[in-house]
């Protein structure tokens, strides 16, 4: 990731052989077509290479950072699309039993696990994207709102406002959800 932020294409090139498979499989489960899955982890090693020099090791592990990237970048498709994904409720319930077997699932293969995780993202996928970032780093990287605007590089008090607005439409979209 150090080198990729200082512009050595060997070294991007690198991160890109170790981390593209599971990239590319993470992005396949959220958008179940190859060609979309092959275009969102091509805007996503675009976007890693632009903002690898952003990247904070104490606030995510690479693959995480890199991760949370392809997922914005497939709900984005998703949103842009307003295409409906449909999950196979028997490889879903199968990849869930091996996620939870598995003792290396990373946070957000863990959140993808079960029902409310699917409501929760399908309703993250509504809200704009640096509001979506925001609530991300606050609570599933833990970050308290003045690590959020030091890490987006925005007001303290724009952060807490997203944050705030974002959770109020988290809450009724998940309640919409609910009563369906």
């Amino acid at each position: 990731m150090q080198g990729a932020a200082r512009r050595d294409a060997a070294a991007f090139r690198a991160l890109y052989d170790a981390t593209s498979a599971k990239l590319f499989g993470f992005a396949l489960r959220i958008l179940h077509k190859r060609e979309l899955a092959e275009e969102v982890l091509q805007e996503s090693f675009v976007a890693i290479w632009h903002n690898a020099g952003g990247y904070q090791s104490q606030l995510a592990a690479p693959m995480t950072w890199m991760a949370t990237i392809v997922r914005n970048k497939a709900f984005d498709l998703l949103r842009r699309s307003d295409a409906s994904v449909e999950i196979d409720s028997e490889q879903f319930d199968r990849e869930v039993m091996n996620a939870l077997q598995d003792p290396r699932a990373t946070p957000i293969e863990a959140l993808q696990m079960s029902g409310d995780a699917k409501a929760l993202a399908h309703c993250m996928a509504a809200l704009e994207g640096l509001q979506r970032q925001a609530i991300g780093l606050a609570y599933f990287h833990d970050l308290s709102h003045s690590e959020v605007a030091a890490q987006l590089a925005l007001p303290l008090g724009t952060v807490k406002t997203w944050i705030r607005r974002g959770l109020e439409r988290l809450r009724g979209c998940l309640a919409k959800l609910e009563r369906a």
